[in-house]
Order: structure tokens, then C-alpha cells, then sequence
């Protein structure tokens, strides 16, 4: 039965009889052999099979997330043995977007596989935000504000946002000695999507609202935005995980004092829009003891507060001023 349940699912998944047998290792008329038995012990007509596709019938579709759900709790039962007497093993499947898994999601991977060298990851790094059920995703680490959702949310780190600008682009322009000031500086912005709550948001000004600041650049891509920066093309307001390696580096200069660091997740300032680094997975899948590892690992990694944090403190950034 069970071999039945997994030739359907794979057979819905791919779309064909025969992208399921390359799947499976199987040929196509075993997989076509199986979707009868399980047709004929059930009673009813799951797939209409034709030559280029499959669709589920009512019935189908009645049945297909039992069958799902069936080989899930296999999968986790035979998970939480194996975990009782042996090292994690098996696949996991993670996403995150784009700059952060590049700067410090594959980082992290790569440690945790030298730590749990049994392991497999298979790291999806793209703005897009991904229906975990949908895709087979185990992880999804998401940067920003958590809409609701049934999701099982773990915070690795709170996210705030740092003003600077390169040395040359201030030593031309002159240092802005307040937020309001920056309204008379290029300050370089995001288009083409919705501004993040956080965005040119200073505690106590303008009413906790976003600052009209204008510039001659905008791009719809932040890592640019950040290389526009370093190169003197003006100010940008980017979070603290982005733009640390460029402050440590003497690239760019902190405009105003940084948030003062504290564990725990706290700050002594909260940034208006409480956004976050989160870990997100789906309750109830059979990898959830291998996602929970993962997500434990990452906060470990990260550090509290965040190891990018604690290398623009000990860089001197939080203590630098206007000359």
C-alpha cells in the first residue's frame, strides 16, 4: 500500500506517468500497475490518465492529501527512530532570500553539514516568498515583519536598520548632524515595490513617519543600493546584517550612534517596525525534528545579539561621529 500512495503522489507532483517512473526508478507500466491496484482496492477512479497529463478526479482530489498526510507520519515515525540511536541523517530542503542567504545562510549551512556531516541541504536562495507545502520546503528563513499565518515562527534575530554613507560621499557633502537633515542629502531608495515599515523611520520624528527623502538613484534591488553606497552615490538606510562588512571594512561610516547591543533580543531602541530574522516551517512534517535542529543551529550561529553586530561594535563603528 504503501509503495501505491507514494507512485500517486509522485504521479500528481510531476504531472506524468513517466517524469514519476524516472522519479521512482521504476518502469511506467509498474507505476500504471499500481495506480490500478490502488483504483480497484478503493473503488473509485482517482486519475484521468492521458498521454501528455494527469488529472485528478473528485475523488482524487479527496484522497490525495490522505495520502500525503499517511506518508508524512511514515516518514516522521521512521525519522524519530532513527534519531533515537543514530546522528541526523536525510535531506533538508531551505529558502531565504536573496542577500541574506547569500551573506549568511550559506555560511551557516556549510557549518552545520561539518557538524552533521550525514546531513543533506538544499538551499533555494530568491526573493520570492514560497509556499512551503507547495514546494517541499522544510525552512524558510524570512527578513522583515511576519504576516499571520499557521506557521510555527522561531525569531533568530532582531533586525534594525543602519544610516551611512562612504567616507568620500560625506567629506563632499558634509555630515548630517539629525535624521531631518537627511532630507537635504541624496539619500538612495527602493522603487518598484512597497517601502518596508522601517524605512527612513526615526524614533520621535515626523511622527514616527517614514521621512520624504529624496536622491537622484533608486533601484528595486538593495545589494545595489548597498554598491551605490560604497561607491559615494549617497545615503542608504539598510539593515544591520547588509551593511555591517562594508562598516568593518571602512567602506561606509555609520551616519548617527548605533543601537546599543544587548541580549535577549532586546534593544535599548526598538526599531518602530519590529522586524526580524524568522525561521518558519510547517507543523506536523515528517522532517520537523531535522528542521527543529536546523532552526536551533542558525540561532546558535547568528548569535545574540548577531555576530555582524558584534563586529561593527568591535570595528569601532557604534562610537564614530561627524568630524
Amino acid at each position: 500500500m504503501i509503495d501505491t500512495l507514494r507512485c500517486l503522489v509522485a504521479v500528481v507532483d510531476s504531472g506524468s506517468l513517466s517524469r514519476a517512473a524516472v522519479e521512482l526508478g521504476m518502469a511506467v507500466s509498474s507505476v500504471s500497475r499500481k495506480l490500478d491496484a490502488l483504483e480497484a482496492e478503493l473503488g473509485s477512479r482517482l486519475l484521468l490518465r492521458g498521454s501528455r497529463q494527469v488529472i485528478l478526479t473528485d475523488a482524487g482530489n479527496r484522497f490525495l492529501p490522505r495520502a500525503r498526510n499517511i506518508l508524512a507520519e511514515l516518514a516522521d515515525g521512521k525519522a524519530a527512530v532513527q534519531e533515537m540511536d543514530s546522528e541526523p541523517r536525510g535531506l533538508l530542503t531551505v529558502t531565504a532570500p536573496a542577500a541574506f542567504g547569500r551573506l549568511h545562510v550559506a555560511g551557516a549551512v556549510a557549518q552545520f553539514l561539518q557538524r552533521y556531516p550525514k546531513m543533506e541541504v538544499e538551499l533555494h536562495v530568491s526573493d520570492d516568498i514560497v509556499d512551503l507545502g507547495a514546494q517541499r520546503v522544510d525552512v524558510a528563513v524570512r527578513v522583515g515583519v511576519l504576516p499571520d499565518s499557521s506557521l510555527v515562527a522561531t525569531r533568530l534575530v532582531t533586525q534594525h536598520r543602519v544610516v551611512s554613507a562612504s567616507p568620500a560621499y560625506l567629506e563632499r557633502h558634509g555630515w548630517p548632524q539629525s535624521p531631518v537633515d537627511l532630507l537635504k542629502h541624496q539619500c538612495l531608495s527602493v522603487m518598484g515595490r512597497t517601502m518596508p515599515s522601517g524605512w527612513w523611520r526615526f524614533e520621535g520624528v515626523n511622527q514616527g513617519q517614514p521621512l520624504a527623502v529624496k536622491g537622484n538613484l533608486r533601484c528595486d534591488d538593495t545589494d545595489s543600493l548597498l554598491h551605490a553606497a560604497i561607491a559615494g552615490g549617497g545615503i542608504v538606510h539598510l539593515a544591520n546584517w547588509l551593511v555591517s562588512d562594508a562598516i568593518v571594512a571602512g567602506q561606509l561610516v555609520p551616519v548617527f550612534p548605533m543601537i546599543r547591543l544587548a541580549p535577549g533580543g532586546e534593544r535599548q531602541r526598538r526599531d518602530p517596525s519590529e522586524s526580524a530574522v524568522h525561521a518558519v516551517h510547517l507543523p506536523g512534517r515528517s522532517n520537523q525534528a531535522k528542521a527543529q535542529l536546523f532552526v536551533r543551529y542558525l540561532r546558535e550561529y547568528f548569535g545574540d545579539p548577531p555576530y555582524w553586530d558584534v563586529a561593527m561594535k568591535a570595528a569601532g563603528a557604534g562610537e564614530r561621529r561627524a568630524p
